[in-house]
């Protein structure tokens, strides 16, 4: 069995754009994403020594989701300017570190990651999900474990792991109900509403009480507090929406299970020409004195 990190890469790359005070090249290149994103994948690298690292994008668009909800992630801000500047870059980056990019038009990177971690982990292998995004609790498994950035608050912590434990402590519920309790408590981050007024511990206890969305819906009568009722009972079609919504898609493609050497002369290069002198000096350190990290 070998360990793999699957990283959500634009939930790091805005987390590494935000993270660190405004840098630039000297005709005004904006590089500060990419020290960070270099720092936090050597940083996961050195930490877990994973045999590989997949990182996977959104080249835009979730096709089937709009199908069924034209407002999906309507809600969401354009990217930065200053950050999709440095997208290229940063792939290229990626791509010379010996990490594979994974994207696919049209569908979300989300699905894709997922799929790919379930696959693997089938295949015997330990897979270290690298997001802060809750959706991935639903495929959390004795193979698959999420990797927590620092808190802000409190970067001290560093990354923190995710068990099916930890699943349970944080939202009330264990993997297996994760998309059914999204379902009821509705998703900002994705403009799916839930139901008015139904918060993570309500949700959570009809859950355990109920086993599932499909019961909770059977049993709409009977749910407390009474002042519920009327209005699940009246929500059950777009409630069964919310959880397709909410579900992840496993039955994706999957890329193979190969491992992928650092281009090292190219590394060298991209740094030189984006004038990232200090990141430089650490990768010819990292490279041509290994012993060291």
């Amino acid at each position: 069995m070998s360990k793999w990190l699957l990283v959500d890469g634009f939930n790091l790359a805005y987390r590494c754009f935000y993270a660190i005070p405004e840098l630039t090249r000297a005709d005004g290149f904006p590089t500060n994403a990419l020290h960070g994103w270099m720092k936090s994948l050597w940083k996961l690298a050195d930490q877990e020594q994973p045999v590989a690292t997949l990182v996977f994008f959104d080249l835009g668009g979730a096709q089937d989701r709009l199908a069924l909800h034209p407002e999906y992630k309507a809600q969401r801000a354009e990217m930065p300017e200053a950050l999709r500047q440095q997208l290229a870059a940063l792939k290229a980056l990626t791509r010379a570190m010996g990490c594979v990019g994974i994207e696919q038009d049209g569908v979300e990177s989300d699905d894709l990651l997922a799929a790919q971690a379930v696959a693997l982990a089938r295949a015997g292998h330990e897979v270290l999900i690298v997001s802060s995004d809750k959706d991935f609790a639903q495929i959390v498994q004795d193979r698959v474990t999420i990797l927590l950035p620092p808190p802000t608050a409190n970067p001290a912590l560093g990354w923190r792991r995710l068990d099916a434990a930890g699943v349970r402590e944080k939202f009330g519920v264990p993997p297996a109900q994760i998309a059914d309790y999204l379902a009821l408590v509705g998703d900002t981050s994705d403009n799916i509403p839930g139901v008015s007024g139904v918060g993570p511990k309500t949700a959570a206890k009809w859950l355990a009480e109920w086993g599932s969305l499909d019961g909770v819906l059977a049993h709409a009568g009977e749910l407390k507090p009474e002042r519920f009722r009327d209005a699940v009972a009246a929500d059950t079609d777009r409630l069964r929406l919310n959880r397709q919504l909410t579900t992840l898609n496993l039955s994706l493609p999957t890329v193979p299970a190969e491992t992928t050497a650092p281009q090292v002369g190219e590394l060298y290069r991209l740094l030189a020409e984006l004038e990232m002198k200090s990141t430089l000096a650490e990768a010819r350190a990292r490279y041509e004195q290994p012993e060291l990290f």
